[in-house]
């Protein structure tokens, strides 16, 4: 599922200073890793180009900072640089994101789905110039109004761009992880919509409530995306390049830029 269109966000709270050039949104399943996957990995073939698209996509907008945000047990902005492994789902392979400066503690242990967006960042390749790195974990049941805030504060001091990871429901038919739940065809389907309109409002909107039971976890990182688009003002065009349920969970691909 395609789909590209415009939003409006509104005005900047900061007037116009806050220098977001682009963002994407990614989901974060372990096994979109081949290793992981094994002989199902060509399962996965579609997304896995379309999160590696969507990547290239946001380290060609001109970015200095790269911002990766995703779901943890807290919300939290890590130290870095950043260091992961893939050890607990089975694999060892370990994952870093920068390099450590001299006598920097770092993060060890990142959470899943920002493991996943450090992966993706290393697997597309060469960086078009430098960029520095940021992760920021937000908590499964922080409020919507910290979401909102926590976005329109993240900001930079020179142009930067915002990796978002999160999955839909996992509610998706009875081999879904959280089983079959009627509700869950309509708020993916809304999620879709908002994406590919660039429409922070309709993220804003998603019920912390509903999106617990239908396991959502990109619920809270797509409410500060919305935070951050807002606060960065203007016209904003969204671009859905992947929406489907393998597995009875829904993952969704994007990419938001100003119009």
């Amino acid at each position: 599922m395609t789909g590209s269109a415009r939003g409006r966000t509104g005005g900047s709270g900061y007037g116009g200073r806050v220098p977001l050039v682009a963002a994407a949104v990614c989901p974060h399943p372990p096994l979109i890793v081949p290793e992981l996957a094994g002989a199902a990995a060509a399962e996965l073939d579609e997304l896995r180009t379309a999160c590696d698209a969507a990547v290239a996509r946001l380290l060609a907008a001109g970015a200095r900072r790269i911002v990766v945000l995703g779901v943890g047990d807290r919300t939290a902005d890590l130290d870095y640089p950043y260091r992961g492994s893939f050890l607990p789902w089975g694999l060892p392979l370990e994952v870093r994101l920068g390099r450590a400066p001299s006598g920097a503690i770092g993060t060890d242990g990142l959470p899943l789905s920002l493991l996943m967006g450090a992966w993706l960042l290393n697997r597309v390749g060469p960086k078009p110039g430098p960029i520095s790195w940021r992760m920021v974990s937000v908590a499964y049941d922080e409020p919507v109004e910290s979401c909102a805030a926590g976005g329109a504060r993240i900001g930079s001091d020179q142009p930067w761009a915002l990796l978002v990871m999160g999955d839909g429901s996992a509610c998706q038919g009875t081999k879904a992880p959280g089983y079959d739940d009627p509700r869950a065809q309509a708020y993916d389907d809304g999620v879709a919509r908002a994406l590919a309109d660039a429409d922070a409002d309709a993220l804003l909107g998603l019920d912390p409530v509903l999106s617990a039971e239908l396991r959502v976890a990109g619920r809270a990182p797509w409410q500060v995306l919305a935070g951050a688009v807002r606060a960065a003002g203007g016209d904003w065009r969204g671009a859905l390049a992947y929406h489907q349920a393998p597995y009875g969970v829904s993952y969704f691909v994007a990419n938001w830029e100003p119009a």
